[in-house]
């Protein structure tokens, strides 16, 4: 899979041409998607394989886009979020009923966020799952709160955010002094030979307002999906489904089992039957939208 002969992702922030490039690619139909993968999976078919991961290079290129913020080159978030949706295409299993992009874009994030982790080195931010959780929801919690990205918190502000994100003020303060000195090499270069600033890569490579809208549409369309597949669980297993595979932070067995009193093996029993209900009632669906 990683000697795949993809688009080259420039290194010197002249993003714009392998765009361009990457959304001439395609989008498969469903069908076409799932016998693409059934040729991968079931006969190593690498051409299958191929144009199963061209066909969503423009999905990497929109995620990578969201994470640019955080002081590091575009090009090495899409090689990442590449190798994400490499490792996506080898796992997919198409019989499960979902679009390989749902299952891809899990990898990608996974690929792009660990990426960034790794190489704030300055920061030498810790793995569990609270402090992630934190770097990634600080500064867009500032700015959905309202509060200046220019330095230090005032004690209320630190208070409030501290409150929002479940964790003490220390913890707010000292991650907000990083990402503010993390923020200073905005204008670094990131190519000695030409000059070229991080800042400058972010001219003109935001999606167009029609690739923000087909984006929008498909992401209401998947959640009325989900919305209404809930509806055919009883309040118990809504519940727990809910709890177990919405949250970002998933509630554990045990803790359900205690809400319920029942054990936990019954309450993984329970959300197995709920997946099964819900993807069922999603597929049915698409069967019927697609008549």
């Amino acid at each position: 899979m990683t000697t795949l002969p993809l688009p080259a992702v420039p290194v010197d922030g002249g993003l714009s041409q392998y765009f361009q490039q990457v959304f001439k690619f395609p989008v498969l139909k469903a069908e076409e998607e799932y016998m693409l993968a059934k040729r991968w999976k079931e006969h190593g078919d690498v051409e299958a394989a191929h144009e199963l991961v061209t066909s969503h290079l423009r999905l990497v290129a929109k995620i990578a886009m969201s994470y640019r913020g955080y002081g590091l080159p575009v090009a090495d978030l899409v090689s990442e979020g590449n190798i994400g949706l490499m490792k996506a295409v080898r796992k997919f299993e198409p019989e499960r009923g979902f679009r390989l992009s749902t299952y891809a874009m899990w990898w990608i994030r996974a690929a792009i966020t660990e990426y960034i982790l790794k190489s704030w080195s300055l920061v030498k931010l810790g793995t569990v799952a609270a402090q992630k959780k934190m770097f990634f929801s600080l500064r867009k919690l500032k700015g959905r709160l309202k509060i200046m990205d220019n330095g230090e918190l005032s004690p209320d502000q630190a208070a409030l955010l501290a409150k929002e994100l479940n964790v003490s003020e220390s913890d707010v303060i000292g991650m907000n002094r990083r990402l503010a000195a993390r923020d200073l090499s905005l204008n670094a270069p990131v190519a000695e030979d030409n000059g070229t600033e991080f800042q400058d890569t972010l001219v003109d490579e935001t999606p167009s307002p029609e690739t923000l809208l087909a984006d929008g549409e498909e992401l209401n369309y998947r959640k009325g999906l989900l919305r209404d597949a809930m509806q055919v669980l009883p309040a118990r297993e809504r519940h727990i489904l809910t709890e177990r595979r919405l949250k970002d932070d998933p509630v554990t067995l045990e803790e359900l089992g205690k809400t319920y009193g029942i054990s936990r093996e019954r309450v993984r029993q329970l959300e197995v039957r709920a997946l099964e209900k819900v993807t069922n009632a999603i597929e049915e669906s698409v069967a019927e939208d697609a008549r």
